[in-house]
């Protein structure tokens, strides 16, 4: 470079340093112009954050940060924390935890009892307890601790809070009085063009597998009477993922690309959807025929099951094995779309006709609804880097629960919730509160981790994000969170040491058993299918049978997930010319001249069937059943803290990591720990959730080898 150009190339900066400026001073002024818009809409009485948000391009949090008029006046949350921060926990990207309690900590709580430890007849050789290793310090900026502060709602104080403990009025979940209708349906291999339709394959030529080109050459070979497509294989929503910034992108203009003599389904009678689900790997194409009441869907098959290997005709036998398997307990069982429909309608008949609940089960108000929302996490996800790992494992044993949640519906909090406050919880002898927390509650709680802890945490804690938790270990810090009986009762009778917890207030349900005879029916239907997959004489068979005790699986996951009627973002897509379909609540996001693409906000419909407390307590005793549960055949405990300290890796929902093997027995009953994954070392510690997975993958791949070695089959 010479001088000239050297000059001329700073003339050029200085140009962009300007524009920068303006650009600055631009932004600074619309948003100012968007803060003032927010604060005119928080005047109408009827405003909402979560409406808000979205067409602002803001977190809830930063609107009611703005506003603080339109946080929900009955969610009042705890004040954040201002006190100097202890180092990093163990977990990965973990926040960091005040030592001291808070201002808002300092609301006066009652403190549970202390229980009994777990142990057993013939106790397994107690870790021993090491110092813990010091903990990295890591110098946060201020941005970052802002970033941190985010407080879990309370209930009002006084008959304010009082009011949420009642129920929705003339809203509660009943037994249907009608019989589901099936769907006929045709199974494709969009990369093969394999088609099988009942008992007939047909070979199909997809062209570049276009919507179009997929519903022509379907309905060229098949009648016109099929409603649903499954693909097998292939993901054509993805073909064109590489010209497109998102995933998302590419799902909706495949979904949306124009399909001669077909249209966008806006919907039909009651089951009114307002075009496709733009989902990035499993969408929802819906499709109605030009001056016709012929209506179809294109879903994915890996809704399911992973079909990765598995034929058309395989499938389609998995899915025929499925609803016959599920007949023998519903007569009237129908296979729906999804396996969260398919769960939840065959849960609506099992509710009682007679007896306590024969008006169904009644709904919690929107308060509590929200309260559980906001503070009852699902799956345990967490990576423990280094140093509290080694850098170098001695090896990576992946142990995963089977069929982990039908273990725990057997009880679940049924009818009105009692409020027990810290002075109600004070007053009960230890008797009633061992009860009480061992029974269906959910608990506002202070938590002191013990002061020589040095074992992975119990309780989780709120870390940054809308639905991120994390699970403070760090000996001696105090944080405010909410948790599921289980958990407070597995923090209170771990096999180490008692943490300390005080009950600020909490939610007690009567015990009932809502979801047991449907858990049963379903495991009954595993068991069998499972069975098959293991004895059948034809291969083929074996693997239908397995996709099929994975479909029964993924009824009951996706089943009590559904309960939860989590308020969530839908993105949908519908054509310019039925521009009045789009949700009045809907925030556009893109359009062309052919469609456009919305999101919004669901929020908390009038749903029947939203039982968030059910799904609470299902995910709360999966997660202490990661820390301790008790093998009665056996006569003794498993978990994650039954290892010793410092050997725990990850958790992932069902799974746990550690660094060597357990002797844990295994039935292969629902719950039970199976030996999935053996990596032998060393191994680098991962530090990322990839890294994790790809040793994940290698350790399965060389247990799975080592297996086929010492049984002696090729």
């Amino acid at each position: 470079m010479d001088a000239k150009t050297y000059a001329a190339a700073l003339g050029e900066l200085r140009v962009l340093r300007d524009d920068i400026k303006k650009a600055q001073t631009a932004l600074a002024r619309l948003e100012a112009e968007r803060d003032k818009k927010i604060t005119m809409l928080a005047d109408y009485e009827k405003a909402k954050a979560e409406r808000i948000a979205p067409a602002a391009g803001l977190s809830l949090a930063e609107v009611v940060s703005r506003v603080p008029a339109l946080a929900p006046a009955t969610l009042t949350a705890d004040a954040a924390p201002t006190e100097p921060v202890q180092p990093a926990t163990v977990t990965e990207s973990a926040p960091v935890q005040a030592t001291e309690a808070t201002e808002a900590d300092e609301v006066p709580g009652a403190l549970a009892p202390a229980l009994t430890p777990r142990s057993t007849a013939d106790p397994e050789p107690r870790p021993t307890v090491e110092p813990a290793p010091t903990p990295v310090t890591i110098a946060a900026p201020a941005s970052a601790l802002m970033e941190r502060e985010r407080a879990l709602p309370s209930i009002p104080e006084g008959p304010d809070g009082d009011n949420w403990f009642t129920h929705t009025p003339n809203l509660a979940s009943t037994h249907p009085n009608f019989t589901q209708q099936a769907r006929t349906t045709v199974f494709l291999d969009a990369i093969t063009g394999t088609l099988v339709h009942r008992d007939r394959t047909t070979q199909l030529g997809l062209g570049h597998g276009s919507v179009g080109e997929i519903l022509t050459a379907v309905f060229h070979a098949v009648p016109e009477g099929v409603e649903r497509i499954y693909i097998t294989a292939g993901d054509p929503w993805h073909r064109d993922a590489d010209r497109h910034p998102y995933l998302k992108d590419a799902v909706a203009a495949w979904l949306n690309a124009p399909a001669p003599g077909w249209r966008t389904d806006t919907g039909r009678g009651k089951d009114r959807m307002a075009g496709h689900f733009v989902h990035p790997r499993n969408p929802v194409g819906r499709y109605q025929r030009d001056n016709s009441e012929h209506h179809v869907e294109i879903r994915s098959a890996g809704e399911w099951f992973d079909t990765t290997a598995a034929t058309p005709a395989i499938v389609r036998d998995a899915f025929v094995l499925l609803w016959t398997t599920l007949r023998s307990h519903w007569p009237d069982a129908v296979i729906m779309g999804s396996p969260s429909q398919t769960g939840r309608d065959l849960w609506t008949r099992t509710i009682p006709e007679r007896g306590q609940f024969a008006d169904g089960y009644p709904v919690l108000s929107e308060e509590l609804r929200g309260l559980l929302h906001a503070t009852a996490g699902q799956g345990r996800t967490e990576l423990i880097t280094p140093p509290q790992v080694p850098d170098q494992l001695p090896a990576l044993v992946e142990y995963d629960r089977t069929f982990a949640y039908a273990k725990h519906t057997w009880k679940s909090g049924v009818g009105t919730p009692r409020r027990i406050t810290a002075t109600t919880f004070a007053t009960w002898s230890e008797k009633e509160q061992t009860k009480a927390l061992f029974g269906c509650g959910h608990w506002h709680v202070r938590v002191t981790v013990p002061t020589d802890w040095n074992h992975v945490g119990i309780l989780p804690a709120p870390a940054p994000g809308d639905r991120a938790w994390h699970y403070p270990a760090t000996a001696g810090t105090t944080f405010t969170t909410w948790a599921g009986g289980p958990e407070i009762y597995t923090a209170l009778a771990n096999p180490l040491q008692p943490w300390k917890i005080e009950i600020l207030d909490g939610l007690l349900f009567d015990d009932g058993k809502p979801l047991d005879d449907w858990s049963r029916k379903l495991k009954e239907a595993w068991s069998r299918l499972t069975a098959q997959a293991q004895l059948h004489g034809d291969p083929a068979q074996r693997t239908a049978a397995h996709l099929a005790s994975r479909a029964v699986r993924a009824i009951l996951l996706y089943g009590i997930g559904s309960f939860a009627q989590r308020p969530r973002m839908v993105t949908g897509s519908t054509p310019r010319t039925m521009e009045r379909d789009v949700p009045q609540d809907a925030e556009i996001i893109a359009f062309d001249d052919h469609h456009i693409t919305w999101e919004r906000p669901t929020g908390f419909t009038r749903d029947p069937y939203a039982h968030p407390e059910w799904a609470a307590g299902v995910w709360s005793s999966a997660r202490a059943a990661l820390l301790s549960q008790r093998m009665r055949e056996d006569n003794t405990y498993v978990g994650a803290l039954h290892a010793p300290p410092g050997s725990v890796v990850a958790f992932r929902t069902d799974a746990v990591y550690l660094t060597g093997p357990q002797n844990w027995p295994y039935h292969g009953q629902p719950g039970d720990y199976l030996h999935k994954g053996h990596l032998a070392g060393p191994v680098p510690a991962p530090t990322t959730e990839d890294e994790l997975l790809n040793l994940r993958d290698a350790g399965r791949a060389a247990l799975q080898h080592r297996s086929t070695d010492s049984s002696g089959e090729v």
